[in-house]
């Protein structure tokens, strides 16, 4: 009788519906790609006394870049991980899809910022290395920015997943294939979106394959590799996880959302006419 008591307080992996998990995703992605977008480029853009020329799925033109237009799709990434964190403690279990869509806003939004530091860093294009652009010497910032950018996202990634035990609730080796199920589900499905987006810009493929495919499938990365270590990261006890059952709502939310930013932010909305210098 005990090791049964026993045996029957060892929590079990908790429903994980993959449509819900996969409609939360995108939903989580098409917000992070527009506070990148048309919050953090758009509004340093207006706050600085440029004009903005267009926004899309993949780039905010402004009339005049400057370092805080650059910057600002980054910070804006960094202030709403903050507040997505915030909003998912305060949410209680009775809610697990919410807390689930903030974890995961959260996270698409920390990997997105603490990566582009490398990205640029390593690949000598983008925001950040367009922000370095005229400062000596060029190896030595890009080496920096390289160095920040690695170190703060496996800061964050492993900050992360331990967020996420709430939804595993088991330990060890056992818990990798729960955290797989939860982390490559909308990472697949919110990728797959944010490219589809990028197909139709007009501004070619070039920007699919350095923004929207290295932004999400390339920034968002550690949410395919990141559930190996999670057995590593663990120090909650074992608990009984948060269910993510079918919701229809979560779904159809997240079909509309999708074919709207698709059709309007993916070819991009033209604010102003160009400005020639």
């Amino acid at each position: 009788m005990a090791g049964y008591a026993q045996a029957a307080s060892v929590p079990e992996s908790a429903p994980a519906d993959l449509w819900t998990l996969g409609s939360i995703g995108v939903i989580a992605y098409i917000l992070g790609n527009v506070l990148h977008e048309g919050v953090g480029h758009l509004g340093a853009c207006v706050l600085t006394g440029q004009t903005p020329i267009s926004v899309s799925a993949v780039a905010m033109e402004c009339s005049r870049d400057n370092q805080f237009v650059l910057a600002g799709g980054t910070v804006a990434n960094f202030l709403a991980g903050a507040l997505f964190f915030l909003l998912g403690r305060r949410t209680g279990s009775r809610h697990p899809h919410w807390k689930y869509f903030f974890w995961l806003a959260m996270s698409g939004n920390l990997l997105s910022g603490t990566g582009y530091f490398l990205f640029s860093g390593i690949g000598g294009f983008g925001d950040w290395a367009g922000f370095i652009q005229g400062l000596e010497p060029v190896w030595a910032w890009r080496t920096a920015l390289a160095v920040f950018g690695g170190a703060s996202y496996v800061i964050a990634l492993a900050f992360l997943l331990r967020e996420l035990q709430p939804f595993i609730g088991l330990r060890g080796r056992v818990a990798v294939p729960v955290a797989q199920r939860l982390c490559w589900t909308p990472y697949l499905c919110g990728g797959i979106v944010e490219c589809l987006a990028g197909l139709v810009n007009p501004q070619g493929m070039i920007l699919v394959a350095l923004s929207a495919a290295a932004s999400t499938f390339g920034g968002s990365s550690g949410l395919f590799w990141g559930p190996y270590w999670l057995p590593g990261l663990q120090r909650a006890p074992a608990t009984q996880p948060l269910p993510i059952r079918r919701s229809p709502a979560w779904i159809a939310a997240a079909a509309l959302l999708a074919a709207a930013f698709i059709a309007t932010l993916g070819p991009g909305l033209r604010l102003s006419a160009p400005i020639h210098r």
